[in-house]
């Protein structure tokens, strides 16, 4: 439906989380619809934990199109799904829902693809045989495995807290590529290319026991979290050389920019819109 057709309502879309107050969502699809006049509406719904198949079910009888997912609910809605996505079954997370001609729920999860393209596109990255470090091995790492892995790196390291948990997250994908897991402490006689932080602590303003080392030459770090001041990881990064140190601004308007294709068909224009939270963090 297009802006030709504002005598008709607004097609409705929704993210759904808790918290949810924080979400940059609702303000990056005003945008994307502004840029593609598309005529929509999307809105911001908290969701109690244990509630969210009866908030999707709600949300479909008043009339709405597709959803968004975030934290707490990606593994929840996985569950939810009726037809899953390969890249969102591979990432045990669902973080994009619409409804099929069927009727039946569709799961897809674009945080991975999101990442891959802010790193290649917006930040002109090379991944293609480069050795890429993946910090962190909850539902954040495993959900960008498959699509960095699609690139071709020389290979990814999973490096973890707990040793256990990376080895048992490579283990799932190495059909895929070529991917090992290890403890933080075996990471000191490595050095990477790319450093992606997936883990939570940069919610603490802590960054993972990882030694200044693996910082490579022309080494980029990126933070999967984003905040209005540079991220205790990219500050990290910054203070022991690294040539690119990036939060995760861009990877979440590419995440909204692949989940806006899959509901309208139409690709947003990324830069501007990037630039236009950057201005209002």
């Amino acid at each position: 439906m297009s802006m030709a057709d504002t005598a008709a309502p607004p097609d409705r879309y929704a993210v759904m989380g808790n918290p949810i107050d924080h979400s940059k969502s609702p303000q990056i699809h005003t945008l994307f619809a502004r840029q593609t006049h598309q005529h929509l509406v999307y809105e911001a719904i908290r969701v109690e934990p244990g509630h969210l198949a009866t908030a999707i079910a709600l949300f479909r009888q008043a009339g709405g199109q597709g959803l968004n997912i975030t934290v707490p609910f990606k593994q929840d809605a996985w569950r939810l799904a009726e037809v899953l996505n390969p890249r969102a079954e591979r990432a045990g997370a669902v973080n994009t829902l619409l409804w099929g001609n069927d009727g039946r729920l569709i799961g897809d999860n674009t945080d991975g693809i999101g990442l891959v393209r802010d790193l290649t596109q917006n930040l002109q990255q090379v991944l293609t045989d480069r050795r890429i470090l993946l910090l962190g091995a909850g539902g954040a790492a495993r959900g960008v495995i498959g699509p960095l892995l699609e690139t071709h790196p020389a290979g990814v390291r999973v490096a973890n807290r707990t040793a256990d948990k990376a080895r048992e997250l490579a283990r799932l994908f190495e059909d895929a590529g070529n991917i090992e897991g290890s403890g933080f402490e075996d990471l000191a006689d490595s050095r990477f290319d790319l450093i992606i932080n997936a883990t939570a602590a940069g919610l603490d303003s802590e960054v993972p026991a990882i030694p200044t080392s693996i910082i490579g030459e022309h080494c980029c770090c990126y933070d999967l979290m984003y905040a209005s001041q540079p991220t205790a990881f990219v500050q990290w990064a910054r203070n022991h050389g690294a040539a690119l140190a990036m939060d995760g601004l861009g990877m979440l308007v590419e995440q909204a920019a692949e989940s806006f294709y899959l509901w309208r068909g139409l690709r947003p224009d990324t830069p501007p819109v990037i630039a236009a939270l950057r201005s209002g963090l």
